[in-house]
C-alpha cells in the first residue's frame, strides 16, 4: 500500500512525532511510505535516517499567498504519486490535502488522526469532516467520543491506541536503576521515592501541581521525595517559582532526553497529571518500564489505568488530592513493586506497537475500501 504521512511540526512536536515515527518504524515492510512535513523539524531529522521511507519537505501555512502554491504543488504531486493513502495529523496539513484532492481521478483516501482534545466544532472542521475526511482514528475513547458527537459522526472513526516497542522499554534492574540515580542526582537516595515526567516542562502538563502539594508536606516526608521533569529548560519566573516553593533542592529539570528510558530508569513512579490530555506516550512509556503512574483524569488519561492497580488517579488540578495521594504513596512504598508489575502487563495488553501497526493497517484497509 502506498502511503502519504503529513505532519505540520517545524520544532520537537512532543507525541505527533513520537506517533508518526512509531508508523514508519513498524509498518515500513508492509507500506510504501513517504513523508512531507517541515525540514526544520524533529519528525523530518528523525526520519529521514530510516530505510525505505522516503522523506520530503512539506509546508503547511494558513496564509493565503502562501497556502495557494503549497496546495498546487501538493496536488500535482498526489496526481502524480496516486498514493492509496494520505494520513494526515493536524489541521493545516489536513486542509491542504482536502483542497488539493478535490476532483482528483484518482485521490487517495484521506485518514486524520485526532491527537487532542480541541474542540471540532468550526466551519473549517465541517468542510473537512465533508469534503476531506474518508475515516479518523482517535487516540482515545474520549477522543472517539469527540468525533462522535461532531461533524465527523458521518465519517468512519477507529479507536487506535498509541504503542510502544516493549522490547525498547523494559523493566529496569535494580544495578540499572541505582547507575540512573547517580547520574541524575549524584547519590542512589535508596531513602526517597522519584517521581518522573517526560511529558515536558509546559504548566498545562500539571507538573507544578506535583511540587506543590510536596512543598505543603513536613519536612521529614518532603525529604523523602523527588521530581524529575524533563522537556525543555523551564522559564526562569517557573525555575524562580519553583525556589519560592521551597523544592529548588527536590526538583530537576534534565532539559530535553534523546532516550527517556535514562530519565524513567531512575524513577519510581511516574505521573501525568496535565489539564488536559487526549492520550500520553510518557504515561504509556512509564507504565512499559514498570513504573505505576499517579496521573490527573483528563481527556483520555484515565483509560491508561485502574486507580489504585497500576498506579492512582486524582481530579484535574487537585492540589490538595495530589498532597494525600503522596503522602500514601510514602506510607505504602511496599506497594510500588506490585502496582510496577501490574503497570508492565497493562502495557503489554494495550501498549503494543504491534498491535498499534495491525490497527492501523486495518484502518486504511477499511478507508480505502469505502
Amino acid at each position: 500500500m502506498k502511503v502519504l504521512i503529513t505532519d505540520i511540526h517545524h520544532g520537537n512536536g512532543g507525541g505527533h512525532v513520537t506517533y508518526v515515527l512509531s508508523l514508519l518504524r513498524e509498518m515500513a515492510d508492509r507500506c510504501e511510505f513517504t513523508l512531507a512535513a517541515p525540514p526544520t523539524g524533529r519528525l523530518f531529522r528523525e526520519a529521514s535516517r530510516l530505510p525505505n521511507v522516503r522523506v520530503l519537505p512539506g509546508l503547511y501555512t494558513s496564509r493565503v499567498f502562501s497556502a495557494v502554491p503549497e496546495i498546487l504543488r501538493l496536488r500535482r504531486f498526489l496526481k502524480a504519486e496516486r498514493f492509496d493513502i494520505a494520513h494526515c495529523n493536524g489541521g493545516a496539513d489536513h486542509r491542504h490535502l482536502m483542497a488539493a484532492s478535490l476532483g482528483l481521478r484518482e485521490a487517495p483516501a484521506i485518514v486524520w488522526t485526532k491527537h487532542n482534545t480541541n474542540e471540532v466544532d468550526s466551519f473549517g472542521h465541517r468542510l473537512r469532516a465533508r469534503f476531506g475526511t474518508d475515516l479518523c482514528i482517535a487516540v482515545s475513547d474520549y477522543v472517539s467520543a469527540q468525533l462522535a458527537d461532531s461533524f465527523y459522526r458521518s465519517c468512519a472513526v477507529e479507536r487506535i491506541y498509541h504503542g510502544l516497542d516493549l522490547n525498547h522499554y523494559r523493566q529496569a534492574s535494580i544495578a540499572e536503576k541505582r547507575k540512573a540515580r547517580v547520574q541524575c542526582f549524584g547519590s542512589e537516595l535508596d531513602d526517597c521515592i522519584v517521581f518522573g515526567s517526560v511529558g515536558g516542562t509546559d504548566i498545562e502538563k500539571g507538573w507544578m501541581l506535583l511540587v506543590q502539594a510536596v512543598s505543603r508536606l513536613k519536612p521529614e516526608l518532603k525529604h523523602r521525595i523527588r521530581i524529575v521533569v524533563a522537556g525543555d529548560p523551564p522559564r526562569p519566573e517557573i525555575e524562580e517559582r519553583v525556589a519560592q516553593l521551597g523544592c529548588a533542592d527536590v526538583v530537576v529539570f534534565p532539559g530535553l532526553v534523546k532516550d527517556v528510558r535514562t530519565v524513567l530508569t531512575a524513577c519510581d513512579v511516574g505521573f501525568v497529571l496535565s489539564y488536559k490530555e487526549s492520550a500520553s506516550y510518557a504515561c504509556y512509556e512509564s507504565l512499559a518500564l514498570g513504573l505505576p503512574v499517579l496521573v490527573s483524569n483528563a481527556g483520555g488519561l484515565p483509560e491508561s489505568i485502574e486507580h489504585m492497580r497500576e498506579g492512582w488517579m486524582v481530579p484535574v488540578g487537585d492540589i490538595d488530592a495530589v498532597e494525600q495521594q503522596v503522602k500514601a504513596i510514602l506510607t505504602n512504598k511496599f506497594c510500588l513493586k506490585t502496582f510496577g508489575a501490574r503497570a508492565r502487563v497493562r502495557a503489554e495488553q494495550r501498549f503494543d506497537v504491534r498491535r498499534f501497526a495491525l490497527d492501523t493497517l486495518n484502518a486504511y484497509v477499511k478507508a480505502r475500501a469505502i
